[in-house]
């Protein structure tokens, strides 16, 4: 090979090496986990932000959005559930955010009545039980749609949080008793089959055609392993029917440490980025040691559709293709939490374009409103020093809104700023245009689409649209 030839050759492979980079750390925010939202309440459980459960960008409203989940109570306490519609400022050469404000506070209600955190009761009966884990926007026709762990189910909103209808969910992965039928959506009590408690549908993906949401289930169901089982289910929906269409098996990297899956991306019509982590990290109860938080590209494309196969009753089926890492959430830490990884990495965005061509991408935490609760019910908000090698262990539990009276490390928590409840953190990524060379923005919804919301007369949707222009 002539020197001409060969340093082509390396230009070609070191060109495509670069454009095909791993997600780079830009910067992150950590946000005050006493900040409250714009829905008027005033403490942990009516106004306190519960940060992100997800996070979705609205690239035809250039919109971001951050999803709560069922409230500090942990379904024990009644919360109006919610999504924040928030901005940040994104400096467009290097991806670096700052400034965080939320713009509006959306509740989800039918009628006047707001979908509610509490546990279903009676627990065979999911009435208006709430737990939002995923949050899209129809590009169609700009309508909401939440995934809940409770159910497992897929509902849609108006964009002033008024429920439209709940996807049928399929009955393989409801919570019930083979034997007797019976369902239990508030715990696995009696359930020997379907979706564990607290382990739902966590991820919800939207095809860039709107015509398809793809639902995940945080782990194994119990027929399939349980908390021992790697294997767990995406969900296909056709979003004009609400009927499921298909269903994905999906390989976990290990089983145990309260592994699962926190959400799903849509790059394009058949390949997604999955959010995978267990439950180690600085969390309010959380074990810290072996933090383990990554991102992973797959592909439906070739995939065999398992609704009705039983995943490990040794029956052959192809799972969808999983990449190796393409980013390790770990690797980047905040000198504010002390370098140190948060527990809960639940939210994964892609972001708008950048003036280089890349993109940038946008990862959050659940902060778990940085309250815990004893046996009986009674609620603690939890403050930490983060600079300690085990934050949690030397962590302040005071009661509810107060700073004295408190218990664990002191009596009170001392005014020098050392102790701060636990944030809501914000990693900004940079993503090459390589590694994103198949992606697919959503679509702008058809005007017809749009002349229909109106008449509809959901929250003057057209007006709303013209001004994002």
């Amino acid at each position: 090979m002539t020197r001409t030839r060969i340093a082509i050759a390396l230009l070609a492979l070191l060109s495509g090496g670069a454009a095909n980079a791993a997600p780079t750390f830009v910067n992150g925010l950590a946000l005050d986990g006493g900040m409250l939202d714009l829905s008027g309440g005033t403490t942990a459980n009516n106004g306190r932000v519960g940060y992100f459960s997800d996070i979705y960008y609205d690239t035809n409203r250039n919109q971001w959005w951050g999803l709560s989940d069922r409230g500090p109570g942990g379904g024990t306490l009644s919360y109006d559930t919610r999504v924040q519609r928030f901005s940040l400022d994104i400096d467009q050469n290097t991806g670096a955010i700052s400034n965080f404000r939320i713009l509006e506070t959306v509740n989800f209600k039918l009628g006047s009545t707001s979908l509610n955190g509490l546990a279903p009761s009676p627990s065979t009966s999911l009435g208006l039980s709430f737990d939002p884990e995923g949050f899209v926007v129809n590009p169609r026709t700009g309508t909401f749609l939440v995934s809940d762990e409770y159910g497992p189910s897929v509902r849609e909103f108006s964009r002033n949080g008024q429920l439209i209808r709940t996807y049928n969910t399929p009955s393989n992965l409801l919570p019930h008793n083979s034997v007797s039928g019976i369902n239990n959506f508030a715990g696995d009590a009696g359930n020997d089959a379907g979706k564990r408690t607290n382990r739902g549908f966590e991820g919800l993906a939207i095809s860039p055609d709107g015509k398809y949401a793809y639902a995940m289930l945080q782990s194994a169901a119990l027929d399939e392993g349980g908390s021992n089982g790697k294997v767990n289910r995406i969900v296909k929906f056709d979003t004009a029917t609400g009927n499921a269409v298909g269903q994905y098996a999906y390989e976990m990297k290990r089983s145990g440490q309260g592994q699962g899956i926190s959400a799903l991306v849509a790059i394009n019509d058949h390949e997604f980025y999955v959010l995978e982590r267990n439950n180690r990290g600085i969390g309010v109860g959380a074990d810290l040691a072996t933090a383990d938080k990554e991102v992973y590209k797959i592909d439906i494309t070739g995939a065999t559709d398992v609704s009705n196969i039983d995943l490990d009753s040794g029956a052959a089926y192809t799972k969808v293709t999983k990449s190796g890492r393409i980013l390790d959430l770990d690797a980047d830490t905040l000198a504010e939490l002390g370098n140190k990884s948060p527990e809960k990495w639940e939210g994964l965005a892609i972001g708008p374009k950048l003036a280089d061509g890349s993109f940038m991408m946008l990862a959050g935490t659940d902060n778990d409103y940085s309250v815990t609760q004893n046996g009986s019910g009674t609620q603690f908000d939890v403050y930490f020093r983060f600079n300690d090698a085990d934050p949690y262990a030397t962590s302040i539990q005071c009661p509810l809104g107060a700073t004295t009276g408190c218990t664990g490390a002191a009596a009170s928590v001392p005014g020098d700023g050392s102790y701060r409840l636990l944030p809501g953190v914000l990693h900004a990524y940079k993503v090459s245009a390589g590694e994103l060379a198949g992606y697919t923005a959503p679509v702008p919804e058809p005007e017809s689409w749009a002349m229909l919301m109106a008449g509809l007369g959901l929250v003057g949707f057209a007006a709303r649209r013209r001004r994002a222009g």
